[in-house]
């Protein structure tokens, strides 16, 4: 395993970080026996920073029972605050105590604030005396380093970075996003000022590794060098000497053992320069096909009507990359054919989706074309008979 090392502290951090939003579950809840020897396989290996979040459903927990095991130690523990959920310090004091007591713990090392979108939302926390309150919370040494992920454009971004003096941040950065958001502007603008960047979404939600259309795996192919998908994204990622940590939302035991093997190459010999010819035609072929960029990040659920939004999208996209009928087909699978739909139909307009998603998609509209799309007279029929066969 390849390390990094903090500035502001000497922690010598894995280069690859395990994001913990992703564990696999089982009947809604997390399967815990599972993540935990998937973690504990991480730890174990060299993997030694872990990333969770207060509103990801039951992952602080789920690291807290690990932790009562007795492997606080060996990791350094990454975990975030909403800023639109805090409106006082007695907020923030209620929060803070609620993560100390789910991952049973009594330090943070790397405490962020959750999507921090501008310079205006954090100068409205300074003025509730957050910046104070992390400080006071730093000297004490419940809190050790100082941060912030980010959803946004380069511009915020930058500003942002020059607001407060982080000891690092969080952005989201891969091959397709490299002019996107922060991207590499960003990211050069942060190593500049010497702040380390933890990169989230390396293979965007899965779409890099597993759900490429067969032209752009082929671009990749056409290398000879037997490398999977996500081989080559996160190759791309470590790279770049800018790139001080890579989150990898792992929940199978072959994507530990890929990224771990990848993660402990030099990074020198990550790319060369005749790699980066692949690169361009997977991202022209990726473009084709993608109709929403969803990353399935899932920060747009729970639906308050029942919509299971990024299945939704993930199907309307499937349908333009692989065929009419796979994309159909898995419509009907994953949010028709059981007692309660999930399907883009039930979308009532709230918008509630769309304050949070951090790639500011519209994803009403966005649900409209699903429905129009998936939602013809063939289904009706199939959705129909369904009901009438399996007596939803």
């Amino acid at each position: 395993m390849q390390y990094s090392t903090i500035p502001s502290s000497g922690d010598r951090v894995s280069v690859l970080g395990y994001g913990c939003m992703r564990f696999t579950r089982k009947g809604g809840a997390i399967d815990q026996e599972k993540a935990e020897r998937e973690m504990i396989y991480a730890i174990t290996h060299g993997v030694n920073y872990f990333d969770t979040a207060y509103i990801y459903p039951g992952n602080e927990a789920a690291l807290g029972k690990l932790f009562q095991k007795g492997w606080r130690s060996r990791v350094f523990l990454a975990t975030k605050i909403p800023h639109y959920k805090i409106r006082s310090l007695s907020d923030l004091e209620r929060i803070f105590a609620e993560e100390l007591s789910r991952l049973h713990t009594d330090y943070i090392d790397y405490y962020l604030m959750h999507m921090l979108p501008s310079v205006q939302t954090w100068q409205r926390l300074c003025t509730l005396g957050v910046s104070d309150w992390l400080e006071q919370k730093k000297r004490e040494g419940v809190i050790r380093h100082i941060g912030f992920s980010f959803h946004g454009g380069t511009e915020n971004f930058k500003a942002l970075i020059d607001t407060y003096p982080w000891d690092f941040c969080q952005i989201q950065y891969n091959y397709i996003d490299e002019f996107a958001q922060a991207g590499r502007a960003g990211l050069s603008y942060a190593a500049a000022r010497n702040i380390p960047i933890m990169i989230m979404e390396p293979l965007k939600g899965g779409r890099l590794a597993n759900r490429l259309s067969k032209e752009a795996v082929d671009a990749f192919a056409a290398s000879g060098k037997d490398r999977s998908p996500a081989e080559w994204a996160l190759r791309w990622l470590w790279a770049q000497k800018e790139v001080f940590l890579v989150l990898s939302g792992m929940n199978d035991l072959l994507q530990l053992e890929e990224n771990i093997r990848i993660a402990s190459l030099p990074r020198e010999e990550m790319l060369d320069a005749a790699d980066l010819p692949y690169f361009e035609r997977a991202v022209q072929a990726i473009r084709r096909d993608t109709k929403i960029d969803c990353s399935a990040c899932g920060y747009c659920m729970p639906c308050p009507a029942g919509v299971d939004i990024p299945v939704c999208f993930r199907c309307y996209n499937n349908l333009y990359a692989e065929g009419w009928y796979i994309g159909f087909k898995e419509y009907l699978m994953c949010t028709t054919l059981k007692p309660t739909l999930t399907t883009a139909s039930r979308c009532i307009g709230c918008g509630r989706c769309e304050q949070h998603c951090p790639q500011k998609l519209p994803i009403r509209e966005d649900l409209k074309k699903v429905r129009k799309k998936m939602e013809t007279p063939l289904y009706k029929i199939i959705r129909g008979g369904a009901k009438l066969l399996y007596k939803f």
